[in-house]
Formats: structure tokens, C-alpha cells, sequence
């Protein structure tokens, strides 16, 4: 959807005025994997001083490929804005203007809660697997650009339309969340007759994501998470995705116009003192694959599979309130991990990238990065520039 500039000038001036309902000062960086919340968790903690609730996080990024033109982008802004019904009801949403002219609604849910440790929530949300998918606002992780394994098989940012429960048992230190979601879409109808499949070998499910545009169901798909937080400074998570895609009404009875889909995740983050850690495990396994390609031509695999680990060390002491994190990220991830029937594994989708830099965190909710990253793939033949990159990122 294309945004006019007039309406960008409502949007900032909608959000100047709700700003005058007034606000706590909350601090959105904290390392502590246990205390760290992502924008909607926020406007849920109840850390405000009046029912309506208002918070925004954006970047504006560069990026120069070794040998070609640089980039530079307002990647994305988005804006928050909540409200409490009474103690126990609460509305979140997120409005997203990506590259300054696309316009998306990110999350709006009802929040309602049942009882001790048990909230029920409907409505558009985050899928929750891994660690980015759920916290990606631009303070609480390293790096210019997100992980790229996480982009291409995750796919982040994921979320659809869904409704389920989330908690905390806090005698076993476990969070938890279990929803019921929509699901990818594979195939839709071209017009003609035909049928145009979504997803491919590249990037996986990623094109397969509705986002709660007019989106079609007929196969509703389950989402589980649990978090452990019972050692100090230590965060661990289990994530399971299950269901089948959909298609269009004309087409679904198609044999190959839907997938089945398992996912499982696993994620951890510590930190200690002046050191933070992380790292993630992903694999899908896409069933029927071969049907589907064989309806729409296109080469998706049949398992997904990808891993990253990431270290980071604050040069800064301990007690400033600045923070300047050194940190290293090694990322593999191939989308072609394998393959059905005829269809040959694609070297290019098997890819490595190690990125390197600063996080220079200069403010609670300021942040300026720089790094560069040195990726590659397995195909002989394939040239995959390296990039250095160079970012600034808020959160309030």
C-alpha cells in the first residue's frame, strides 16, 4: 500500500498529540535476558502514568556492497499505540511505514486477563519463534541488518491473525505462549486459471506470509513457546510451528497447492557483567514439496535448516550509562538443506555470513551501529558481495 506524504504528516502529528496524555519515563535497554521486553510486552507492562499509551522505534540504515552503489534508507518506523479498557483489558497496536512509502499494520490484539499467569489474547500477533521474530526493535540486538538466517527461514517479521493464551509459571520459571494462527499462503490464482505459487527455494516461507491482508484460511496452523528463566542472567526458549498452508478457494482441491509445515526452534541469551551471548537453531521440513513444485514450476525445499551464535563484549565500565558492545556473529542457513524428487539442492541457497562491529549505545533507547559483514555461499560460480553497513536506531 502506498502512503501519501499528507498522510505520513497525520500519522506524526496523531501521534504528537496522543503523546500528551502523558507518560513514565521507561527505559527500554536493559541486557538482562530475563527483565528484557519487546515494544508490545511494554505498552502491556502497565509502565505508564495514563490508559493511552504511545512509543515508536525506527532506523535509518546504509548499506555499501564491496563493487556496487551504496543505500541509504529509512528502513522502517513504526508506531505504537495502546489502551487500558480496566485492569484486565488491554488493547496493542503497531502501525509500520517501511522504506517511508509502505504502509502495514505489525500487531493489534486484545489482551485479556483470565487469571493469575493467564492472558488470553486475539488478533493480529507475533508469531512466536526465535529471538528476533519477537524482539526486533533496533537497542535489543547487535548488527546493523537482523540476522539474515532469520529473514530467510523464519521468516521474521512473521505474524498473522490468531488467538490463544500466554503466561508465566512463576514456580517453575517458565513463560508460555500457545495460539491457534492462520497460516502461510502457497498458491493463489493467477487470473487465467492458473496458479502462482508463493513460496521458493531462496527465501522459503517468506513469500507465503498473508499479514493479515484479506488473508484466506482453511487449514488454521498451531504455534507453542516456552521460555526458561530459572538461571541467572539466562534466557532459553522452545518454539514448535505445525500446521499446512493455504491456497485459494478455486485452487485448494489441487493436489501440490498446499504444504505441510514443521517447525521447531530453539534460542538462548545470557549475560554477565560486561558480556552478552546468543544463539539460534532452526529447522523446518516442508511436506509435499515435490507436488507443489510440480503444480507451480517454482523449486521450494523440502527442510529448512539454520544456526547462529553471536558473542558481545561493553568496552565501556560497567557503570556508565553508555555502552559500546564489540561483537562477533557467526550465521549458516540453507534453505535447500534438502530437496524432493528431481529437484537438485541449489548450492547458491546454502550461505555463511560472519558480520563484526560496534553497537554504540549512547542513550537509554539510542543507538548507532556500524559493522561489516563477509558472506558467501557454496556455489562455485556464485559472487555474493560483501558489505559494510552503518545504522542509527531509536526506541521510546
Amino acid at each position: 500500500m502506498q502512503l501519501k506524504y499528507s498522510n505520513t504528516c497525520g500519522l506524526l502529528i496523531l501521534l504528537c498529540s496522543a503523546y500528551c496524555y502523558g507518560q513514565t519515563r521507561s527505559d527500554s535497554l536493559t541486557f538482562d535476558p530475563q527483565q528484557q521486553l519487546n515494544a508490545a510486552q511494554r505498552l502491556l507492562s502497565g509502565n505508564y502514568a495514563s490508559t493511552v499509551t504511545v512509543g515508536a522505534y525506527g532506523e535509518i540504515l546504509y548499506n555499501q556492497p564491496e563493487g556496487d552503489n551504496g543505500e541509504l534508507d529509512v528502513q522502517r518506523l513504526v508506531l505504537l499505540f495502546g489502551y487500558s479498557f480496566d485492569d484486565r483489558t488491554q488493547f496493542v497496536s503497531e502501525i509500520e511505514i517501511e522504506h517511508v512509502n509502505e504502509l502495514f499494520v505489525e500487531q493489534a490484539f486484545v489482551n485479556y486477563n483470565l487469571a493469575t499467569n493467564i492472558n488470553l489474547r486475539g488478533g493480529l500477533m507475533l508469531v512466536p519463534m526465535g529471538i528476533v521474530n519477537e524482539f526486533h526493535e533496533p537497542t535489543t540486538f547487535n548488527g546493523v541488518e537482523r540476522p539474515a538466517m532469520d529473514n530467510a527461514i523464519i521468516p521474521t517479521t512473521w505474524r498473522e491473525i490468531g488467538l490463544g493464551i500466554s503466561g508465566r509459571l512463576n514456580n517453575l520459571s517458565l513463560g508460555y505462549q500457545a495460539y491457534v494462527f492462520n497460516g502461510f499462503k502457497s498458491t493463489e490464482t493467477d487470473g487465467s486459471g492458473g496458479v502462482n505459487g508463493l513460496l521458493k527455494g531462496s527465501n522459503g516461507l517468506r513469500g507465503g506470509r498473508q499479514k493479515a491482508i484479506q488473508s484466506t484460511i482453511d487449514n488454521p496452523n498451531v504455534s507453542i513457546k516456552f521460555d526458561y528463566y530459572g538461571i541467572a542472567g539466562t534466557r532459553l526458549g522452545l518454539a514448535g510451528y505445525f500446521g499446512r498452508s493455504q491456497a485459494d478457494d478455486e485452487i485448494d482441491s489441487l493436489e501440490g497447492s498446499t504444504i505441510g509445515i514443521q517447525m521447531i526452534g530453539l534460542d538462548g541469551r545470557y549475560a554477565y557483567k560486561r558480556f552478552t551471548a546468543r544463539g539460534q537453531l532452526i529447522w523446518a521440513n516442508l511436506k509435499d514439496t515435490e507436488a507443489y513444485n510440480n503444480l507451480t514450476g517454482m523449486d521450494l525445499g523440502s527442510v529448512l535448516r539454520g544456526f547462529y551464535i553471536e558473542g558481545a563484549y561493553n568496552l565501556l565500565p560497567v557503570e556508565n550509562r553508555q555502552k559500546l558492545f564489540a561483537f562477533v556473529r557467526y550465521e549458516q542457513f540453507n534453505t535447500h538443506a534438502d530437496t524432493e524428487g528431481s529437484l537438485m539442492a541449489n548450492n547458491a541457497y546454502d550461505r555463511e555470513d560472519i558480520t563484526s562491529g560496534l553497537t554504540y549505545h549512547i542513550a537509554p533507547g539510542v543507538v548507532i551501529k556500524g559493522d561489516y559483514q563477509i558472506r558467501s555461499n557454496d556455489q562455485d560460480t556464485s559472487e555474493v558481495s560483501n558489505r559494510l553497513n552503518f545504522g542509527i536506531g531509536v526506541w521510546f
